[in-house]
């Protein structure tokens, strides 16, 4: 049995068809990216894991139970899934400890000292300490990325979902939150990982699939898949990021 299991998954937006049969496996405590070039359909696949996209065709359990399952309604289902977006979501009138414990509490009914010792235990680790009372507006981007990520862990999700949480960064702020995922992934959590950053694909993943036109046109072990892809449009997209000095 599989922690996610993506089924003939078909998305359409009016007539463009986004994801086309779309098929995906990611074992509990696997690392697995999603890359490609924009349009391809990384991030509606991301969405649809966690039903913020509905989609046309097809199917996505978790655990082996379909997430439109009558054993799933969405409390549950925001539960088990934690995503982070690239444009960090905050809340800008909540301070920092507000925003992290608001889904705590209000989901998963944990009191509040309950909700803000773990926050803070979270923020520890994530190189956050004294931060709890600030405001989004007084912290940097890298900063603001980490406590989307510290808001994500705090419902103690059993998946994690990125998609590209380092696009809005400034280039100096990217290993700050890339090293924070590295030690999720050293935790055993299982992510899906919407990334340009082929770099950190290559260290981080168990697996990376690229996307084209809304298919998975080939997957395999980084090692594999960047150094000798076997689909000429994986090979194309590859030289494309080679000469442009991100791999």
């Amino acid at each position: 049995m599989y922690k996610i299991d993506i089924e003939h998954l078909t998305k359409y937006y009016g007539d463009n068809l986004v994801l086309d049969d779309v098929n995906l496996k990611v074992a509990d405590h696997e690392v697995v990216c999603l890359i490609g070039s924009s349009g391809s359909g990384k991030s509606t696949l991301l969405r649809c894991v966690n039903d913020l996209v509905p989609f046309n065709d097809g199917n996505i359990k978790l655990d082996g139970i379909s997430i439109h399952n009558s054993e799933f309604d969405v409390k549950d289902l925001y539960k088990r899934i934690g995503i982070v977006f690239q444009a960090y979501n905050l809340f800008p009138h909540m301070t920092v400890i507000d925003n992290i414990t608001l889904a705590p509490k209000k989901v998963h009914s944990r009191t509040k000292a309950e909700s803000e010792a773990h926050g803070k235990e979270l923020l520890s680790l994530f190189g956050l300490n004294g931060f709890s009372e600030s405001y989004p507006e007084q912290l940097s981007g890298g900063q603001q990325q980490r406590v989307a990520l510290v808001r994500a862990m705090a419902n103690k999700p059993d998946i994690l979902l990125l998609d590209e949480v380092t696009a809005a960064l400034d280039p100096e702020l990217i290993g700050d939150v890339l090293s924070v995922i590295k030690d999720l992934r050293k935790q055993g959590m299982t992510m899906l990982i919407v990334t340009h950053e082929m770099g950190f694909a290559r260290d981080v993943a168990d697996r990376v699939c690229f996307l084209d036109g809304g298919k998975i046109l080939e997957e395999a072990p980084p090692e594999d898949l960047f150094s000798k892809p076997k689909n000429p449009r994986t090979r194309q997209f590859l030289q494309r990021i080679i000469e442009s000095g991100r791999l």
